[in-house]
């Protein structure tokens, strides 16, 4: 396909979204019916991007693969434990969301997925968080950048017009993680793409936008933005050692042998310099920093997970980053939804103030 047919499509879909408001569905969805929200009564008024940081401060990522995405009668996630997470302390939310699977052969995003989603969006913003719209379908762009280009940008056409009038506490992340066969260069080339459609709507809405290489802090350098937009939030994502914070982990063999432990000064030393060229990148850029994940996964040892835990979110902090955990169930968890109850040395290393539960 052209990219003249390309950005006719994408021109079709926005307008389709902006004259209905809300896509049609099928008689079968197994969402039900649920109007759009009024956005009047809660109007956008632009936040500087390094105020935005500073709202949102303590985060956490939530709906990873729930399948209430699906089927919303077999959620994991309920929209009553956004309460729950600002009441532990957490000021965001990173809302996990892989539209791409619910597209028609049009790029069109299925009506019942979107209320979905307006639902979550909804109740965050009533428990007073901060809210990243997080485009997850990293590993689709990872493969296939053609594909990629048109549903990425066929995704915030739609989203983009639907939530232009709900307040500056809902912020977009343009896409998770690139990474492979979407190079960073090819990276910059669709950032180019992708933002003016976001900014056709919200043009000074703040746009979650990181490095190539799974937002690798080591290819910042190489990030290309445009100089005079703002409103852009810079992420990153810290794993470092992979060998303790994904050991166990069934998705990456090569991490499988367990017992590795976390904590020494030299380790505290890498933790602190690698902050630290995020930080001189940040300075010499002016842009505020957001580091969108981190975490341990379970098979590690829980004491180093708390002191991994509570040393990053502290490094994040001490040099003016937000931070989102990863995540609050599934894996890497800090909530244990089968128990109803937070894992508390978790909870605690990132938030030392939060209430015992």
């Amino acid at each position: 396909m052209s990219s003249g047919s390309i950005a006719r499509r994408i021109a079709a879909l926005a307008g389709m979204v902006l004259a209905a408001g809300v896509l049609g569905g099928c008689q079968s969805s197994p969402w039900p019916e649920r109007p759009a929200p009024s956005a009047a009564a809660r109007p956008f008024v632009a936040v500087d991007a390094f105020v935005q940081i500073a709202q949102m401060q303590r985060g956490v990522n939530v709906l990873s693969e729930d399948p209430g995405w699906t089927d919303p009668a077999q959620a994991r996630f309920k929209p009553e434990y956004f309460r729950k997470i600002r009441d532990a302390g957490f000021g965001s939310v990173r809302i996990v969301m892989t539209p791409f699977d619910h597209m028609d052969g049009y790029f069109v995003v299925e009506a019942g997925w979107l209320r979905h989603l307006d639902t979550m969006v909804d109740a965050a913003l009533a428990a007073g968080l901060t809210v990243i719209l997080d485009e997850h379908d990293y590993l689709i762009c990872g493969k296939d950048v053609a594909i990629c280009t048109q549903k990425l940008n066929a995704f915030w056409a739609q989203a983009a017009p639907r939530y232009a009038n709900r307040p500056a506490g809902l912020v977009f992340e343009m896409l998770n993680e690139p990474h492979e066969a979407l190079t960073p260069e090819l990276w910059n080339a669709q950032i180019m793409q992708t933002l003016p459609i976001i900014r056709a709507t919200n043009p000074t809405r703040n746009v979650v936008i990181g490095p190539g290489s799974w937002n690798s802090l080591g290819l910042l350098p190489k990030l290309e933005l445009p100089v005079t937009d703002r409103h852009i939030i810079v992420t990153f994502h810290y794993y470092t050692p992979m060998e303790f914070t994904h050991q166990g982990s069934p998705w990456v063999p090569q991490f499988k042998k367990t017992g590795h432990n976390w904590g020494s000064a030299a380790d505290l030393a890498r933790l602190d310099g690698d902050f630290d060229t995020v930080k001189a990148w940040s300075d010499e850029w002016n842009r505020p920093i957001l580091l969108g994940e981190f975490g341990a996964y379970e098979t590690a040892p829980m004491d180093g997970r708390v002191r991994y835990t509570a040393a990053v979110a502290r490094a994040a902090e001490a040099r003016g980053f937000a931070w989102a955990y990863w995540q609050f169930d599934k894996d890497f968890v800090v909530y244990d939804i089968a128990k109803d109850a937070w894992v508390e040395p978790i909870l605690h290393a990132l938030i030392p103030s939060a209430p015992e539960h």
